[in-house]
């Protein structure tokens, strides 16, 4: 019986439950061993059912792994953007038969600014324990190296595109941030790192902090935080197409 796994009453008969397992994915191509302890490499390489955000980079991170079983042999499911409730259910039908299943999300942790959250409540709903595996969370990593606030913080996924709605969401956080004192943390597409930066250095007052961390837990990782004002005529060309978490305190 796997850790977590338990006994319902089913057609009169004692069914053991699977477990749906929150498996962190990498944050890049790197050996798993560098940023995943045994007990995760070990559990996500024997199961054998999974529910992925994106099949691609699912199969590659089990190919990455050495996964016991052939990846053609391993169920993957596409949970999507915004599965229905009876789709999350549908999706955990094994699970309710007595079988494990991993939870997979296209980097880092499931449930954390990706759909997994939706099947893990449905899991709760159904009775289904569920076990979070150890691994690499971009976005506490980039609060735990910005010497920012680690006891009062937001996290607000994308800003606005749009130039003048992504300037007053900009001073709307600053704002936030300078009357409560807690760290603002947001992320942006790799490729418009730099008008965000751009963005941020023209709105906010020189004295408010900016963390800018990049390629987390791989070679090319790079964590810069110093004031806006030192900030202003940073050359930003060096974030292109890097995927990077923003922490602002003011």
């Amino acid at each position: 019986m796997s850790r977590g796994a338990y006994s319902t009453e089913r057609r009169g008969a004692a069914v053991t439950s699977g477990t749906l397992y929150v498996v962190p994915n990498l944050l890049g191509v790197i050996p798993p061993e560098r940023v995943l302890p045994a007990h995760t490499i070990e559990v996500a390489r024997g199961l054998t059912r999974y529910v992925v955000e994106n099949a691609k980079p699912a199969r590659a991170f089990l190919s990455s792994l050495s996964a016991k079983l052939p990846i053609r042999e391993i169920g993957i499911e596409e949970l999507g953007t915004s599965p229905s409730a009876a789709r999350c259910s549908e999706l955990l039908a094994p699970a309710r038969n007595g079988v494990d299943i991993g939870l997979l999300s296209d980097a880092g942790c499931p449930g954390i600014a990706d759909p997994g959250a939706l099947i893990v409540a449905q899991a709760h709903r159904d009775g289904i324990a569920v076990v979070p595996l150890v691994g690499p969370c971009s976005i506490v990593l980039a609060l735990m190296a910005s010497g920012m606030n680690g006891q009062g913080f937001a996290f607000h996924g994308y800003l606005p595109v749009k130039a003048d709605a992504r300037t007053a969401a900009i001073e709307a956080l600053e704002a936030a941030s300078r009357r409560t004192g807690h760290a603002q943390i947001f992320i942006e597409t790799p490729y418009r790192n730099g008008a965000l930066l751009a963005a941020l250095a023209a709105s906010c007052v020189p004295s408010t902090r900016l963390c800018v961390a990049a390629d987390l837990t791989l070679p090319t990782e790079s964590i810069v935080s110093k004031s806006i004002g030192e900030w202003r005529g940073a050359d930003s060309a060096v974030y292109a197409r890097r995927p990077a978490i923003f922490v602002l305190q003011a």
